[in-house]
Order: structure tokens, then C-alpha cells, then sequence
């Protein structure tokens, strides 16, 4: 599933993206993926980054699991008391 980023983009840029789009008969969407991907698979060929030394394990805390879920709840509990005013 597609997930919505808004970001401010240079002018300049974004003619580049609607102009590359044109000429390669892809979407502007497709554009942006294909550039992305391309960086990271040339920044991981480089060896600057291995992405699943970088991911993997991002899952550990150092805290315990119900101390987790007490933050997420007051936060929550948090959120929700801000509208009821």
C-alpha cells in the first residue's frame, strides 16, 4: 500500500521530475521511486551502508515491553484529553 509524503521541493526540481517523466513515458511517482532506489542500491554498493545491519534489530529497547506499553497508553490517554476540552 502507497503511503502519502508531503515535502517542499525547489521549483527547479520539480520540473525536472515532470520533465524526466515525459520523456521516459512514466509517471512522476515512478520517477521519484526509481531515483530513490537507485541512490541506495549505489550507496550500498559503495559499502557505506549495510541496510540490514542498519534494521535489523531496531525492534530492541531498553526498556521492558510493559513499560512500553505503559508510554504508548499515556500518550494516547494524552491525545485523547487534549479534544474533550
Amino acid at each position: 500500500m502507497d503511503k502519502i509524503m508531503s515535502t517542499r521541493v525547489n521549483e527547479g526540481v520539480i520540473r525536472r521530475i515532470g520533465m524526466l517523466a515525459k520523456r521516459l513515458n512514466i509517471s512522476r511517482k515512478a520517477v521519484i521511486e526509481k531515483a530513490i532506489d537507485n541512490y541506495s542500491q549505489q550507496i550500498e554498493s559503495d559499502g557505506d551502508i549495510d541496510i540490514l545491519t542498519v534494521t535489523c534489530g531496531i525492534w530492541k529497547r531498553d526498556e521492558q515491553p510493559d513499560e512500553t506499553v505503559k508510554k504508548m497508553k499515556n500518550a494516547m490517554r494524552l491525545s485523547q484529553e487534549r479534544y474533550k476540552k
